[in-house]
């Protein structure tokens, strides 16, 4: 625990920093404010409990994560889980999912889970991303057209019945608002940076709404105290912890690639991962209980501090702070805020969430890389998160084994490597001894293929197994080469293995496939003394041949004499 917990350190250097870090606070929560309210009121729980979400979230991640420069709070991510859970259970089911999965990001943390990251596929994760930016786009969709959202499960159909409707009834003032907001929150940008651009977007069309008198649907009055949560009976927590694990999953995953996003863009101090769920747990633990939804590592607001010049905690602890005076001195202003305005806010924030130049590089590399790209972005937009990320995985598991298999080969080794001449080769062969060597992975999905091609020799009597360049062995490659040596044996060629590693031949011995070489000495060490075994055993063996076939033997049938060879034998 201790390794997880706030100390000193994480202020080092604060006495030079701090101007920077609040003005990096500053300009953070500016950019945050619009994103806080559209992503609570795109959830269906309403701007209320997005702000609470930035406030309590931020200043809780910002002191007990693992990254110098993360800025928390609610993120699209949560939103594409959020909104259909909201409409079938009510807004009131945010609160104790938030707190079951900071409990799970907390477990997470304390397993030490935070390296596990690295094992997820690259484009699994780009693939996720889009699909996660289509899924916003399209959820926004009847608020920038003005349509009452259609009762639709899947937010791309609810898009195109959203869209059908504005053609049947346009309203062109609506859509010019939309354009206004997101010509400024794309544009601004280009001209300057530091621009708060999205806040600058409701701030123009709420202006336009109010001096023309536009009737558009508004966020409404904030409430002026916020329901108290409380968790469900026990019976009830069973049917939450699907959607918690869903969103413990999503917390977890953001928050560690917006730590590592900001490793690269600053000097300060690199994010310990563990720790990092453990502060992304306690966040989702105090939002819920404060009334806020689930939060999570914004890589958008975390990229804006550090180019800020953040360097210590105290910019994302400033940010959560902003927000908060902004809420109590103009709650009032901010109810007026027409919904087309954080529409159009949410959409260019979903066009910048998808890294084009990573989508490219993605679909340029292989096609197994292109297929999990492309499976896991479909299903993510047609199904669910979950089902996205477990069909991705699988088949980047099936794809990953069907390369290791084709590494797995049986090859004809020159022999001089290990100091054997070619002279020597050639005597070799021609007294039937051939060597094989063995590379790369021998496991299950290798093991019919391997098997196959070694038990394709012939015309020999010597086989000498080269298992050095073996990376992997499990319990099936361990029984392959274990029928290997018998279909070799009931052939009459000797099988001689060479180079095991120690935990090859434990595991070899353990499914009994060393059994019948151990037993009559057949296993080396060297290539020489394997080579010599099977010099004298070739030798041994046509010296037994030539006296079968000299000593005569009488015929059963005629009583004459007759000379028989002997058979082959290990």
């Amino acid at each position: 625990m201790r390794a997880l917990l706030p100390r000193r350190a994480d202020y080092s250097g604060l006495r030079r920093s701090w101007p920077r870090d609040l003005a990096a606070g500053l300009t953070v929560g500016i950019v945050a404010l619009p994103l806080a309210l559209a992503f609570g009121v795109a959830t269906g729980v309403g701007a209320g409990p997005g702000l609470v979400t930035a406030v309590v979230a931020g200043v809780v991640a910002a002191v007990f994560g693992g990254s110098h420069l993360q800025v928390s709070g609610p993120t699209g991510a949560m939103t594409v889980v959020l909104v259909p859970l909201v409409a079938s259970r009510g807004p009131a089911v945010v609160f104790p999912v938030a707190v079951l999965a900071g409990l799970l990001v907390v477990l997470a943390a304390l397993l030490r889970f935070g390296r596990l990251l690295a094992y997820v596929p690259w484009p699994l994760i780009e693939g996720f991303t889009v699909g996660i930016a289509v899924v916003i786009a399209a959820q926004q969709v009847p608020n920038a057209l003005g349509i009452q959202a259609p009762d639709v499960d899947n937010a791309a159909l609810a898009a195109a019945v959203a869209v059908a409707r504005f053609a049947e009834h346009p309203r062109w003032a609506v859509l010019g608002l939309l354009v206004l907001a997101v010509g400024l929150t794309a544009l601004l940008p280009r001209l300057h940076r530091s621009l708060p651009a999205s806040l600058v977007a409701v701030v123009a069309v709420t202006a336009v709404v109010e001096a023309v008198g536009l009737d558009v649907a508004r966020i409404g009055a904030l409430p002026s105290s916020l329901p108290v949560p409380s968790l469900p009976e026990l019976s009830g927590l069973g049917s939450l912890l699907g959607p918690a694990a869903v969103i413990a999953f999503l917390a977890g995953l953001e928050s560690l690639l917006s730590a590592k996003v900001a490793d690269g863009m600053s000097d300060a101090p690199r994010h310990d991962p563990d720790r990092e769920l453990f502060g992304q747990g306690l966040a989702n633990i105090a939002s819920g209980l404060c009334g806020g939804m689930p939060a999570t590592g914004a890589i958008a607001r975390t990229a804006v501090n550090a180019r800020a010049g953040a360097h210590t905690r105290l910019a994302a602890i400033t940010h959560a702070l902003v927000l908060a005076a902004i809420v109590y001195a103009g709650s009032g202003l901010v109810g007026r805020i027409p919904l087309v305005a954080l529409a159009g806010v949410l959409m260019v924030t979903a066009w910048r969430m998808v890294e084009r130049r990573s989508v490219v590089s993605v679909v340029r590399s292989t096609r197994a890389d292109t297929a999990v790209f492309a499976v896991t972005t479909v299903a993510t937009v047609a199904l669910d998160l979950v089902v996205a990320v477990e069909l991705g995985l699988a088949l980047a598991a099936v794809l990953a084994l069907s390369h290791l298999a084709g590494t797995a080969r049986a090859v004809v080794e020159p022999l001089e490597t290990d100091g054997i001449d070619d002279s020597t080769e050639h005597a070799l062969l021609a007294a039937h001894v051939l060597t094989y060597r063995l590379d790369g992975p021998l496991f299950f999905a290798a093991s019919a293929r391997f098997l196959s091609e070694l038990t394709a020799v012939a015309d020999v009597r010597v086989v000498i197994l080269r298992l050095s360049g073996v990376g992997l062995l499990d319990a099936t490659g361990a029984r392959t080469l274990g029928e290997v040596v018998d279909q070799l044996e009931q052939r009459g060629i000797t099988v001689l293995l060479k180079g095991a590693r120690p935990d090859h031949m434990r595991l070899l011995s353990a499914v009994g496939a060393l059994a019948p070489v151990a037993a009559q000495g057949h296993v080396f060490d060297d290539l020489p003394a394997a080579v010599a075994h099977a010099r004298r055993h070739v030798a041994r063996h046509q010296h037994d041949s030539d006296t079968a076939l000299a000593k005569p033997r009488l015929s059963s049938d005629s009583g004459t004499a007759s000379a028989s060879p002997r058979r082959p034998g290990a």
